[in-house]
């Protein structure tokens, strides 16, 4: 495609496309200065991993929503308002209460048990190195699937956005980007991702504030103007502001839903790389007030997106949404370009940039601290728990080349990915962090009786559990919008596996308990019983 064509496709001039280009290589050569900034010493190692927690409970706040709203939230969820409405307005409410959830019952407990990573935490009332690599383990397969939509919706990204049609040039961008985000990682560690994080959110929700103001402008100052215009462009009619339009009002639709915005709940509060933000702060108070600012920043944003993907809907048609892309995913950025209406300011075009420059940010911002979770888990529970004491150095010289050991095959397979329905992708993380590491932290943190057995025996099942049904999901197959949209082995007819898995892993967490023996279960308890202090009200935070 030329120039010209692909500036039709955005609408936009060559100009306009070109100060796109020169603002995202601003961004990423900005970011990654902070980085090498900001980088920990060779062998300090709390630096490298929380940072010290220095970051005031605001900057920490900030952070956390930086990691927590993802490529795919902005993208995915805003398809899903633009194409569904009131199904998509539920969903984005979902992924507050999930963040919710994590402040009033897994923080606190989270930050006191854990120091570095994940294994930490479980690992403080149930010590073993088998715990630590399945820990380990569990947290690279819960954050690979989300890696790989962030990379491959890079090229999709840049595509859109300057017209490449060229697939070179697509997988150059996935894989020039997938490097810069594993240089994020190990060079600049906890404080250098969290800055990026931190200026990632703020032109996000800034550039995202502006463009909703700009909608209800268009519309009068009266939401009810915008939702009933959003629902006659719809071509669903009052179905578009009530339930089941993505799901269907069939009793299975219902569960179906249910168990998508219950999975969505659990699993996006317990992903690794968000709860590893909980060890970067100095106190149990600093913690809740770095909460209160991230659920303050994702209800913003929540409103901000639903605002601009009924804009998009009412002002474009949900036909042309969905002929651009299936899934929705540009429903967003097409919302943001058709608020300015035909003729175009040089205003509106800098607005414009910092809306894809926001985007840009995020795609690196999100890979950058999921890359860094599972470098941090494979050097700290892996490699470093082999040997009494491994010195400093050689730790941190680990988490760097895991950093490039788990960064580079992501890319790889991220170029395999990217002209797939990445869905799934997304919907497999959600599922992995409900079903198994939620069990885990939560009997881990709170059920006395909880033995090593019942914890391997949550991850495992849980796991095994979603990745056994996955396949079988409506995502997978047998439909025009799933992954592989010419078959058709839909054998478990829902959209994720919550239904199942999510009790599953509660149940084997439970079963793996009661088979351990009381003579166990009693020993367990007793060790629980001496950090209870500790994990509950951070009586004493000690080192691992």
């Amino acid at each position: 495609m030329t120039a010209a064509a692909g500036a039709a496709s955005t609408g936009f001039s060559d100009s306009a496309q070109t100060m796109s280009l020169v603002a995202f290589s601003t961004a990423a050569t900005v970011t990654l200065l902070l980085c090498v900034m900001t980088g920990p010493d060779r062998d300090d190692l709390d630096e490298f991993y929380t940072g010290y927690g220095s970051l005031s409970p605001l900057r920490n706040g900030l952070a956390i929503a930086g990691d927590y709203i993802s490529a795919a939230t902005v993208l995915g969820t805003g398809g899903v308002i633009a194409l569904c409405g009131y199904d998509g307005v539920v969903l984005a409410l979902s992924t507050a209460l999930s963040l919710m959830l994590l402040m009033f019952l897994l923080a606190e407990p989270l930050r006191n048990a854990g120091r570095f990573t994940m294994g930490d935490a479980l690992a403080r009332r149930l010590p073993g190195r088998c715990v630590r690599i399945t820990a380990c383990a569990v947290t690279i397969a819960a954050l690979l699937p989300l890696m790989l939509v962030q990379l491959a919706g890079t090229g999709q990204l840049m595509a859109f956005i300057l017209g490449f049609t060229n697939e070179s040039l697509k997988t150059g961008c996935v894989v020039g980007l997938g490097l810069l985000m594993i240089a994020y990682a190990a060079i600049g560690g906890m404080k250098g991702t969290a800055l990026i994080q931190i200026l990632k959110i703020v032109l996000l929700v800034g550039s995202g504030a502006v463009l909703a103001l700009l909608v209800l402008r268009r519309f009068d100052w009266d939401p009810g103007a915008l939702f009933t215009a959003a629902a006659r462009q719809s071509g669903a009619g009052p179905d578009f502001l009530r339930s089941g339009l993505e799901f269907g009002t069939t009793p299975r639709g219902r569960v179906d839903m249910i168990a998508s915005q219950l999975t969505v709940v659990l699993g996006g509060a317990c992903l690794p790389h968000i709860t590893m933000r909980m060890y970067t702060a100095s106190s149990a108070r600093q913690v809740r007030r770095s909460m209160s600012w991230a659920v303050s920043l994702v209800a913003l944003f929540v409103l901000v997106i639903t605002v601009v993907g009924f804009g998009a809907t009412a002002l474009l048609g949900r036909t042309a949404i969905a002929t651009a892309d299936p899934q929705g995913n540009t429903a967003y950025l097409m919302g943001s370009r058709a608020v300015f209406g035909a003729d175009v300011s040089a205003a509106e075009s800098l607005l414009f940039t910092l809306v894809t420059t926001a985007l840009f940010l995020t795609l690196l911002a999100s890979v950058a601290g999921m890359i860094l979770a599972c470098a941090n888990s494979l050097a700290h529970d892996v490699f470093a728990a082999r040997v009494q004491e491994m010195p400093p150095r050689r730790e941190m010289t680990l988490a760097r080349v895991s950093a490039l050991a788990t960064g580079v095959p992501t890319i790889l397979l991220a170029t395999l990915v990217q002209h797939h329905s990445l869905q799934p992708l997304v919907t497999l993380s959600f599922c992995l962090g409900a079903s198994a590491l939620a069990p885990a932290l939560v009997y881990g943190l709170f059920w006395r009786r909880y033995t090593r057995g019942g914890l391997l025996a949550t991850l495992i099942g849980g796991s095994l559990t979603v990745l056994l049904l996955m396949p079988g999901t409506n995502l997978v197959s047998g439909s025009p919008v799933s992954a592989f949209p010419g078959a058709d082995f839909n054998w478990f007819p829902f959209t994720t596996t919550g239904i199942v898995s999510i009790p599953a892993g509660f149940f084997f967490g439970w079963l793996g308990t009661v088979l351990s023996g009381r003579a166990k279960a009693e020993r367990q308890r007793q060790q629980y019983e001496a950090v209870e202090g500790w994990i509950l009200a951070g009586a004493v935070r000690k080192g691992s």
